[in-house]
Order: structure tokens, then C-alpha cells, then sequence
């Protein structure tokens, strides 16, 4: 069995909280790995997936882009976009759409890290 050491902010090791700029930096520390990080503060790094679902993925995302580009009335995310939700968890789906609106009033520094709205389609 294989191990992987992960560099983890010290108020994590003392106290098991982590605070959004906390996870934030986790996750760009060690970009090979997947994180979410649920509501009640766990933190969960996601395997990958196998060949079938990865070929599915890939054809709801593409659907998913393709009907977007003919109605041109949101934003369209792959897998590796991070959301953080209402409830204050961040999540990865596997495809996801956001109105343009709601993405176009975020700030430019707001879109360049995990994006704070819930997306109005999301898949798992």
C-alpha cells in the first residue's frame, strides 16, 4: 500500500477546522488530488474515476457545453472547478452550468478561485 504525505496548515493539525482561505491554499498546494470539503468541516480527498465513468462524464459535460454555445445563456464548468455552496461545503461536480448573470457578478477575483454560487445544474 502506497501513502501520500500531505503539507496541512498548523491550525488544521490542532484544532481539525479549516478556513476557506485553508482550503483553498490545501488544494493548490497539491493540484493532484481531488478535495472536497463537506459542511460539517470534513475533508474528503476523492478518488478517480474508472473508464466508463470518465466516458460519461465527458459526454454530459459535452452535451451539457453543446446546448449552452446554442443558447448562450450561462457558463459551463468541467470536473476540476470547485464550488463553495450556500451551506459553506466545496464541491467538485462533474459537469456543472451557471446563469451568466450570476457568474458575470462575481468579481474577477472571485472567478479565479472556487466560485461562491450554487450551480443551477450540477452532476455527480
Amino acid at each position: 500500500m502506497s501513502s501520500i504525505a500531505l503539507s496541512l496548515p498548523t491550525p488544521l493539525v490542532l484544532d481539525l477546522a479549516l478556513t476557506d482561505e485553508q482550503f483553498f491554499q490545501l488544494c493548490q498546494k497539491h493540484r493532484d488530488l481531488k478535495f472536497e470539503h463537506t459542511a460539517s468541516g470534513e475533508l474528503m480527498i476523492i478518488s478517480p474515476t474508472g473508464g466508463s465513468t470518465g466516458k460519461r462524464n465527458v459526454q454530459l459535460t459535452t452535451q451539457l457545453d453543446l446546448w449552452n454555445t446554442r443558447t448562450d445563456l450561462g457558463e459551463v464548468f468541467d470536473s476540476s472547478t470547485g464550488f463553495t455552496l450556500p451551506n459553506s461545503a466545496d464541491h467538485s461536480p462533474e459537469a456543472a452550468w451557471v446563469r451568466r448573470d450570476r457568474w458575470e457578478a462575481l468579481a474577477p477575483e472571485q472567478q479565479e478561485r472556487f466560485v461562491l454560487l450554487c450551480p443551477v445544474f450540477w452532476s455527480n
